[in-house]
């Protein structure tokens, strides 16, 4: 099997500086597990990992799609698997970097994100409950159906729930026994999982300082030349964290002082959610940065822990 080195983790925790120095140790080649950094134009909002900052290491699965493009999992799923093997080709490590915990799952797990499991109608009559009645009263419907999903997902974690709810109509069994029964694990590569993680106060104020340096280099700038192509809010990629709030800004809908904390406030609150996702992963191998001496020392451990476990396989 193909062996898939993948570096997760929260938003500004330093993923991509390490993952480069890994991949220049290891002679990899990245592939972005980012859902915003797969939009062609919107470099600051999404910090971007620039040419410079490469350091000759091919990245892939970044600006591959306008911002008008609706882009989906399976989307992305079909297109990592094929930089997979032409990295493999080129007997290189595929790397897998990113925050994006959906876009990593969809190649960790034998999920089918095909169209065919999908019940188009049936969702869109959740989503209009949820409209109507509120978000609670969908999640309620898993009671009686799923107790396990429904005592593990909250009510605005929304297209869970609503996921939760379908696999039931469809196939009568909760999405733990359709899951179990559909070996998720049964996949064609061997896994090596990092999550590099903090101090929680450590970590908001690195996210706070990066949206102080977004703004620095030009995110209101972009957002305007974004916003003249005509991109506007209802669009999935505008919906992004740092690009809806500017263009409430632009539109004067709220301040530039309010845009700046919503724009912290939910990077943050991403942050919280995206370490409650990779959690639920038993094959991660957690890195918590504060108990090495510098970044070199970090380094060293993933690359050794890495090449342990592989050895181990053989």
């Amino acid at each position: 099997m193909k062996d898939l080195f993948i570096l997760a983790g929260p938003t500004a925790v330093g993923k991509t500086d390490i993952s480069i120095k890994i991949a220049k140790r290891l002679n990899g080649e990245i592939i972005s597990a980012d859902s915003m950094q797969i939009y062609k134009y919107m470099d600051i909002g999404s910090a971007k990992v620039t040419e410079e900052e490469m350091q000759g290491v091919p990245h892939h699965l970044i600006d591959i799609v306008k911002p008008q493009e609706i882009f989906n999992v399976s989307q992305y799923k079909k297109m990592a698997k094929e930089a997979i093997d032409n990295i493999y080709e080129r007997q290189k490590i595929p790397m897998l970097v990113g925050g994006t915990g959906l876009y990593i799952n969809s190649l960790i797990y034998n999920y089918d994100f095909t169209e065919a499991s999908v019940d188009e109608n049936y969702r869109n009559c959740l989503q209009e409950l949820a409209q109507t009645n509120g978000k609670e009263y969908v999640h309620n419907l898993l009671r009686d159906i799923d107790i396990e999903s429904y005592n593990r997902l909250f009510p605005n974690d929304l297209k869970r729930v609503i996921r939760a709810l379908e696999v039931f109509k469809l196939t009568g069994k909760t999405i733990s026994q359709f899951n179990a029964e559909n070996d998720i694990y049964d996949i064609p590569y061997n896994v090596y999982y990092f999550v590099l993680t903090m101090d929680r106060e450590k970590l908001y104020d690195r996210i706070n300082k990066r949206v102080d340096i977004m703004l620095e280099k030009g995110l209101i700038d972009e957002v305007k030349k974004l916003k003249s192509m005509g991109y506007t809010a209802d669009m999935q990629s505008m919906k992004g964290i740092g690009y809806k709030e500017i263009l409430y800004y632009l539109d004067g809908e709220i301040s530039l002082e309010e845009a700046i904390y919503q724009i912290k406030k939910g990077s943050r609150n991403y942050a919280k959610r995206q370490l409650t996702w990779f959690r639920k992963d038993q094959r991660v191998k957690w890195i918590n940065k504060d108990e090495f001496a510098n970044e070199s020392d970090i380094i060293e451990h993933i690359i050794q822990s890495f090449l342990s476990s592989r050895n181990s396989k053989i």
